[in-house]
């Protein structure tokens, strides 16, 4: 799982570096792959051999989510020079820009400010932001409140409303991140690529009930038809983590048809993916761990087993598990 793939930033302040990786590490990663003895393969292709029974070699697919301009203009020169093919999972919400990437303009509004001042349950309050840990600190505190405590559409009206305070331009925003449906069409043209859905509006879908959930991922699907001219077959669920995705949106996505679905929960492929494959774990290629050791250690799996432990465990006990830190969430 990828999304950012571009130059290193020297900002002090990045609290969504882990959704970036360089154009060097995306090389180096695909070298990792091979050299430990996976055939890159798409995303077709993998879902077939997982349902016969994982086939005789050792596979995997690459992914990045959103529809980022650097993914056609950085990443995909690479991964068509190293013949590697990829899928890239489409908010269609994004391409028409009726949707924002609302995790970026926070970042900027508290990048470019002191204090963030905002209403809650009916009082305003400020969270200084001066110094960097402070700024991580109300990146955290925001994020939590916007995405676990508010709606889906409420957290969009908080964003916009601190994005026109704080005069971030969440349209110009993604002009300048996401690609526009020309640029999504060159991708798609070549057969080394493969489009997927991830709704329109980038909701998580468990958050909301189940009509607003089924309409957003029909429309998402209804852009890439009316853009594309060709129905997507597999589905990556926005956020993907536990509060974001539900078995409820697994029965959502297999009623449309799909013949995947991937989360963002840390792991690889097992026995029981084999039996349903709506609900596929992932690798993240974190970019706070650009490491090659790193992508040897993911690829054996071993890490993930770890995690599940320390989720077992901060459930059993009542306690959040700073483990989970090396697997962060998507945004």
């Amino acid at each position: 799982m990828m999304h950012h793939v571009r130059p290193a930033r020297d900002d002090a302040f990045q609290p969504n570096r882990h959704l970036e990786i360089t154009p060097d590490f995306l090389r180096l990663a695909i070298e990792r792959i091979r050299a430990n003895g996976y055939e890159i393969i798409a995303m077709d292709e993998a879902v077939d051999l997982l349902k016969s029974g994982y086939g005789s070699h050792r596979y995997a697919v690459l992914t990045f989510d959103d529809g980022y301009r650097d993914n056609l203009e950085i990443a995909y020169p690479i991964l068509k020079e190293l013949n590697a093919p990829f899928t890239v999972y489409i908010a269609t919400g994004l391409i028409d820009r009726t949707s924002e990437l609302w995790w970026l303009a926070l970042e900027r509004i508290i990048a470019e400010n002191d204090e963030v001042v905002f209403t809650r349950a009916g009082e305003t309050s400020g969270i200084p932001c001066r110094s960097i840990q402070e700024k991580n600190a109300c990146f955290n505190k925001l994020v939590d409140y916007l995405t676990l405590e508010l709606g889906e559409l409420d957290q969009r009206t908080v964003v916009r409303a601190l994005a026109e305070k704080y005069r971030i331009d969440m349209r110009a925003l993604a002009d300048g991140l996401v690609m526009n449906w020309d640029e999504v069409r060159q991708l798609a043209s070549d057969p080394l690529v493969s489009i997927g859905a991830h709704t329109h509006e980038h909701f998580a879908m468990a958050r909301l009930d189940k009509s607003a959930a089924r309409a957003d991922v029909n429309k998402g699907l209804l852009r890439l038809e009316e853009e594309l001219g060709r129905r997507p077959k597999h589905f990556a669920y926005p956020y993907g983590k536990s509060h974001a995705v539900s078995l409820r949106d697994a029965d959502i996505i297999r009623e449309f048809g799909f013949a995947s679905s991937v989360t963002t929960l840390p792991g690889v492929l097992q026995s029981v993916n084999a039996r349903d494959p709506m609900m596929l774990p992932r690798v993240s290629l974190n970019g706070r761990f650009q490491d090659p050791a790193v992508v040897d250690e993911y690829l054996t799996g071993a890490p993930f087993a770890l995690y599940r432990v320390a989720r077992w465990a901060a459930a059993g006990f009542g306690v959040r598990s700073g483990f989970s830190r090396l697997f962060p969430s998507t945004r």
